[in-house]
């Protein structure tokens, strides 16, 4: 269905056609890590209370937004998508008057009672940005124009920047970090601090390592330098290029050809024994030599030979590697710790255990002490935030906190109302206490979501159930295309999870 065509023609909010059943499971439960559950559970049958929470919505091709509890509150009138830059605030913008072929069109941002607000300002903009997996707007934060320019201003109206600049977008990947740009220069505005901590005096900016803290590399007339998160200058831009790596106060820049190690005084730490540094942990550089890794220490010894395919870095002296197309564990001690039995790993540091794939798509949890403790599982749910895992094993769905210990559904949603049940083959709910609410009569379903609603499967179509399990939407609607399902009252969610919309 078409959502308008200024969404339609940007490929950025489209999600990748997963093929494999079993892979798109394993990749939607690393898209949904679930956010804390927010439900009040004053009564066990009665309806859930929740924090305020809205939602972009569409029907009959036009654009709305409704609240945690399905509540229409901007009708469904805008040819263009509502965006709605933090769910949990009544702050939405709306897109009208637009014209494709020259490119204008306006804007107005509404509250929750239809009330125009930010009134003053030209245009108002989320400013949206992307990991390559998941799509954000940036928090508490808004662009604006005015007279052509642009400027940034908080979400109760606050003005952080004046409008003085020719573009302000975010820098790709990386919070409260926006660029700004101004007679073709670019500059940084950290929006934690609240000002413009780089003056547009680069030609690209970007960020050291996978967070801001440890600074930027920045782009002048072809050269590279360093700038500290704190805006001082590290290096001048000098070097033919800086790589996305640092530690302990040391770089990897490339000069001559060449790339070299340096402290932060610009001494020459390390210049031989490698091709490239692709990773420092400590005093520990992972290298390449003729494209194999391996790591090294600062004195330029060899920690581990340079015969590995891949190697990351996990924590102590432990290290995922590839060889021969395979994945396991070794160390700086040259112990192979995990055999390279696995197709990928990865090591979730949060939950602090090993998740690898095998060939037939199961997966095994490892712990830190390298035990295999969950076999040829499938991964349902990744709670960071709660801190449990929810696994298929065979036919049956369980839940482990991190410590591997079996766990049931009513332990770990301890704010739920109603609770999953299987029975002969069917699924139902009953309460905290173990009574039956809704009996076992439904092919599939899910345990109830944080707003109180549950989805249930019968004969090929899915429906709604309330929190005290009466019936809201009579299981009709096929969801084949659903990587995901989840209901709000009479509203489902979007085939599309990068939107996160709901429709009907």
């Amino acid at each position: 269905m078409s959502r308008g065509k200024r969404y339609d023609d940007t490929p950025k909010l489209n999600v990748k056609k997963v093929i494999a059943t079993v892979v798109a499971i394993i990749v939607i439960i690393m898209f949904v890590i679930s956010i804390k559950k927010l439900l009040s559970n004053v009564k066990l049958t009665k309806e859930v209370s929740t924090v305020e929470t809205f939602f972009p919505v569409y029907t009959n091709q036009k654009w709305g937004v409704m609240d945690h509890m399905g509540k229409v509150i901007i009708d469904c009138m805008y040819d263009e998508m509502v965006i709605v830059p933090d769910k949990n605030k009544d702050l939405f913008i709306c897109t009208y008057d637009v014209d494709y072929e020259k490119e204008e069109y306006h804007t107005k941002v509404l509250n929750k009672s239809g009330t125009e607000i930010l009134k003053q300002y030209n245009q108002v903009q989320a400013i949206e940005n992307s990991d390559g997996k998941n799509i954000w707007y940036e928090n508490n934060i808004l662009k604006v124009e005015q007279e052509g320019k642009y400027g940034l201003i908080d979400f109760e109206g606050k003005l952080i920047l004046n409008p003085e600049y020719d573009n302000i977008y975010a820098l790709e990947g990386i919070e409260k970090n926006i660029i700004i740009e101004k007679g073709g220069q670019k500059g940084l505005v950290n929006t934690s601090m609240g000002e413009v901590i780089i003056k547009p005096e680069y030609t690209e900016i970007s960020t050291l390592t996978k967070t801001y803290e440890n600074g930027y590399i920045v782009n002048k007339n072809g050269k590279y330098g360093v700038i500290s998160a704190d805006a001082k200058i590290v290096f001048e831009p000098i070097y033919e290029g800086i790589k996305n790596v640092t530690s302990n106060g040391y770089y990897a820049v490339v000069e001559a050809g060449k790339t070299k190690l340096l402290d932060n005084a610009g001494k020459v730490k390390l210049e031989t024994g490698f091709d490239d540094i692709v990773e420092m942990n400590g005093e520990n550089i992972t290298t390449t030599v003729n494209q194999l890794y391996g790591v090294m220490k600062l004195d330029g010894s060899s920690l581990i030979k340079n015969e590995y395919e891949d190697l990351k870095y996990m924590f102590g002296m432990y290290y995922i590697a590839k060889k021969n197309g395979l994945y396991g564990v070794i160390s700086t001690a040259g112990e192979s710790v995990v055999d390279f039995t696995y197709t990928s790993m990865e090591y979730i540091k949060t939950a602090d255990f090993i998740q690898a794939e095998k060939e037939n798509y199961k997966t095994d949890l490892i712990d830190r002490n390298f035990k295999v403790v969950l076999q040829d599982v499938i991964i349902a749910e990744l709670n960071l935030e709660d801190g449990y895992v929810r696994v298929r094993e065979g036919e049956e769905y369980q839940y482990y906190n991190f410590k591997f210990e079996k766990k049931s559904n009513k332990e770990v949603l301890a704010t739920n109302t109603l609770f999953l049940v299987k029975e002969n083959g069917k699924y139902g709910y009953e309460n905290k206490n173990g009574d039956r609410i809704v009996d076992c009569l439904y092919d599939d379903a899910k345990e109830q979501n944080r707003f109180g609603y549950c989805a249930v499967k019968k004969d090929g179509v899915w429906g709604c159930l309330k929190s005290d399990g009466t019936i809201v939407v009579t299981p009709s609607i096929n969801l084949d295309e659903h990587l995901y399902i989840d209901f709000i009252d009479t509203w489902y969610l979007d085939k599309d999870l990068n939107l996160n919309v709901y429709t009907k």
